[in-house]
C-alpha cells in the first residue's frame, strides 16, 4: 500500500533469521518451532516465513486455513496448530495436509476420533495444564485422554505445557515438577519452553522449543534489554515531523491539555497516532527519536498525531525523520522502552500495528546462515 503520509513500518528479515538462530544456539539439543501466530506478531506471516523458509525446523500458528496456505505454497516443514482443531473440517485438513495438532481437552480428542480417517500417522501435541489454567488436561482428564488415544493407533504424541511465569520471580520449577508428575514414566518427546524459558531455564528445553517474541527482537524480560540478550529488532516504525509550534511557559499541548510547558519550548507534531497502532495511553516522556537524537513525547496521543519535544533539536523542522520504535533512520528506540513507558509490552505494540500503516522490507541488514 502506498500513501503520501510519511508513516511507515520496515521489517528486517535478516533480524528474524538472526533471532531464530540465537534461539537454536540457546537450546542446541532441541528443534525450534518458529511461532508466527498473530500475523507473526504483527510483522507479517509471509515475511517471517520467507525469512525462515530454509532454516526453521517448523512453524507454529493458530488458524488451520493459514496452515493450509503455507502447505500449498510449498512449505514442507512441520506446521503446529497451537490451539488445535475447532471443527470436523479442521480434522480432515490436519490429516490431508500433514499438520501437527495440539490437543488440550477431551472434546478435541473426541472430535478427532469421530472425524479422522487415520490411514497415515498423525502428530499430536497433548497439552498439560500445569498451573497456568488456560488450556490443557488436568491429571483427571489426562487419564481419560490416554484411553481415547488407544483408539488412534496411527498417532505420534508429544507432551507439552506452557509456563505462566518463566520471565518472573516464580520461574518454572513448580510447573515443571507438576509436568513431570503428570507425565509419569513418559519417555517420548516434550515441548515446554517459550522465549523466556529458552533464554533463562535450560532444564526446560526438551525436544522442541517455541520461540515467539524473541524472534521479533523484543525481550521477554522486564529487567533485561533485547540488546543485552543479543536480539535484533525486526520492526522499525517511522514517520516525520509535519508541524512545529513554539510555546511559552504555561502553554498546554494536546487534548485535555495534559502537558503544560514549564519553560519556552519547541514542539514537533508527528504523523502517528493511535489509529496507526501507537498506544493512546503512552504518557508524556515516552522515548522517541528525531534526526538521530533521543527526545520524548509530550501531551496526549491523538488519533493521527502525537507531539514531541524539539527544544534541544533546533535543526529539526517539518519533514524531519522520526523513529517511534526500532532501529529507524532517525535513531534507535527499543520497542521494549516504549512499551514500558506506556504500561504495556512489546507484543501489544507489534500486534496493534494498524492496516493503514504501509509496511516494507529493510534489506540493509545481513546475517550469515549457520
Amino acid at each position: 500500500m502506498k500513501t503520501s503520509r510519511p508513516i511507515r513500518a520496515r521489517i528486517a528479515p535478516a533480524a528474524i533469521l538472526h533471532n531464530y538462530q540465537l534461539a537454536r544456539r540457546q537450546a542446541p539439543q532441541a528443534k525450534a518451532w518458529a511461532v508466527v501466530k498473530a500475523n507473526a506478531y504483527g510483522h507479517g506471516q509471509w515475511r517471517a516465513v520467507e525469512a525462515l523458509r530454509g532454516e526453521a525446523d517448523g512453524f507454529a500458528l493458530l488458524e488451520c486455513e493459514n496452515a493450509i496456505v503455507l502447505r500449498e505454497a510449498g512449505i514442507t516443514q512441520p506446521i503446529l496448530l497451537l490451539e488445535g482443531v475447532f471443527s470436523a473440517r479442521d480434522v480432515r485438513a490436519v490429516i490431508e495436509h500433514r499438520l501437527t495438532c495440539v490437543v488440550h481437552c477431551l472434546e478435541q480428542l473426541e472430535l478427532l476420533v469421530r472425524n479422522g480417517q487415520f490411514t497415515t500417522p498423525v502428530a499430536l501435541y497433548l497439552k498439560l495444564n500445569t498451573g497456568m489454567n488456560r488450556l490443557g488436561f488436568t491429571p483427571e482428564t489426562l487419564a481419560k485422554a490416554w484411553g481415547i488415544l488407544q483408539q488412534l493407533p496411527q498417532v505420534d504424541v508429544t507432551l507439552m505445557t506452557h509456563f505462566a511465569d518463566a520471565d518472573g520471580e516464580r520461574g518454572v520449577s513448580e510447573q515443571l515438577e507438576r509436568f513431570h508428575q503428570m507425565a509419569g514414566d513418559w519417555r517420548g518427546p516434550v515441548s515446554l519452553a517459550n522465549s523466556a524459558a529458552i533464554l533463562r531455564h535450560p532444564q526446560t528445553h526438551g525436544d522442541w522449543v517455541r520461540p515467539g517474541i524473541m524472534l521479533y527482537g523484543a525481550s521477554p524480560f522486564a529487567e533485561r534489554s533485547a540488546e543485552s540478550l543479543g536480539l535484533q529488532p525486526a520492526m522499525a516504525l517511522e514517520s516525520a515531523i509535519i508541524g512545529v509550534q513554539d510555546l511559552v511557559a504555561g502553554d498546554r499541548v494536546g487534548y485535555g491539555g495534559t502537558f503544560t510547558a514549564d519553560r519556552p519550548m519547541r514542539i514537533g507534531v508527528v504523523a502517528c497516532g493511535y489509529a496507526d497502532g501507537y498506544p493512546r495511553h503512552a504518557p508524556s516522556g515516552t522515548p522517541i527519536a528525531v534526526m538521530g537524537k533521543r527526545t520524548k513525547t509530550v501531551g496526549r496521543v491523538s488519533m493521527d498525531m502525537l507531539a514531541c519535544d524539539l527544544s534541544d533539536i533546533p535543526e529539526a523542522g517539518i519533514g524531519a525523520p522520526v523513529t517511534l520504535w526500532g532501529e529507524g533512520i532517525a535513531g534507535s528506540v527499543p520497542a521494549d522502552e516504549v512499551a514500558t513507558a506506556a504500561g504495556t509490552i512489546a507484543y501489544e505494540l507489534f500486534c496493534a500495528l494498524a492496516p493503514r500503516v504501509p509496511v516494507g522490507l529493510d534489506d540493509t541488514a545481513t546475517v550469515t546462515r549457520k
